[in-house]
């Protein structure tokens, strides 16, 4: 089952074999210590605790975590909170230069960090809309019947802790379509060649209901010492003279700019030659409507407090 293979969930992976409450053993948590350096921020006093306290669960630990070497001094992103959830969507488009969808697919994970052990006794409540068409699995440690019938992601056995330290997948979701319906921006291309020009006309429809940031549509270009000649552009464009290509900008796409278009002229050529076209494009929210409602402890109910941020992320969107 491909399931199985998205987000760090297949036999091999770590993430599942590491937690959920089973006897760690010297070697996870000697690869587990090292980005925790950084989150500590310079408080030696606490570590050495930290070290300690480990050493008496007979674990040996790894001297260089006390030396802090320089590659967990860059841990991008410390967490305010000691619960952190992560919502990540990956996106895969591929569309027809013919127009039309050729396959969209979408990969999303909610992946849990717990800091500090307090913390570890936890559920995830979460509000799911109708999602139509889309797959999801809890993984084998969360228990599934809880999931389906009251929205909340936990451990089969609540007397168990999460695991702490690293980013675990409590939930996964797949979608797969070829309904044009669903693409959140759609591009048309269209080469046409006149006297001895080409000219190229190329637009964007986004859907609503999402912002889109940092979106790029790159355009090759077919060889040529004269850069095109762009008449109109919705955004910002640059000429990748070294790469042939055209790069065409849209710093945020929301309800003011749900179409934008461009149009360029280069020396007539195949039409073909400004294919593949590759979009880029990063949104703060994800395609499956599924929102973090918040997180309590097992024991007793009371709200954890958390963070984390929720990120859609193009992997490839090509029109070809």
């Amino acid at each position: 089952d491909d399931m199985d293979n998205i987000g760090g969930y297949g036999g091999s992976s770590k993430a599942a074999s590491d937690g959920y409450g089973e006897p760690r053993g010297p070697k996870g948590l000697a690869a587990k210590a090292g980005p925790k350096k950084g989150m500590v921020l310079g408080s030696k006093q606490k570590t050495n605790r930290f070290m300690d306290a480990l050493r008496q669960e007979g674990e040996s630990v790894e001297t260089e975590y006390t030396k802090g070497n320089e590659a967990s001094a860059q841990v991008p992103q410390v967490p305010q909170e000691s619960v952190s959830i992560i919502v990540e969507e990956k996106l895969n488009v591929h569309l027809s230069k013919d127009g039309g969808l050729e396959s969209m697919e979408v990969q999303g994970t909610m992946m849990m960090e717990i800091q500090n052990e307090d913390d570890a006794f936890v559920k995830v409540a979460i509000d799911t809309g109708a999602n139509e068409g889309y797959q999801f699995k809890t993984h084998p440690n969360i228990d599934k019947q809880l999931h389906a019938n009251e929205g909340i992601l936990g451990l089969k056995d609540p007397n168990r802790p999460f695991p702490c330290g690293s980013p675990l997948g409590i939930l996964k979701w797949r979608f797969q379509t070829k309904d044009e319906s669903k693409v959140p921006i759609v591009i048309n291309c269209w080469p046409s060649v006149s006297g001895g020009e080409s000219f190229v006309s190329i637009e964007y429809e986004a859907s609503d209901g999402m912002e889109y940031e940092n979106v790029s549509i790159v355009i090759p270009l077919p060889s040529s010492r004269e850069p095109p000649t762009v008449n109109s552009c919705d955004g910002d464009f640059t000429v990748d003279s070294r790469r042939n290509e055209l790069v065409w900008t849209i710093d945020l796409i929301d309800d003011s700019n749900r179409n934008g278009s461009m149009e360029f002229v280069t020396p007539a050529c195949d039409g073909e030659l400004f294919f593949p076209v590759q979009v880029n494009f990063s949104a703060r929210s994800t395609l499956c409507d599924v929102k973090i409602v918040g997180v309590s402890r097992t024991t007793d109910d009371t709200p954890v407090k958390y963070g984390g941020e929720t990120k859609l992320t193009v992997e490839e969107y090509t029109v070809a």
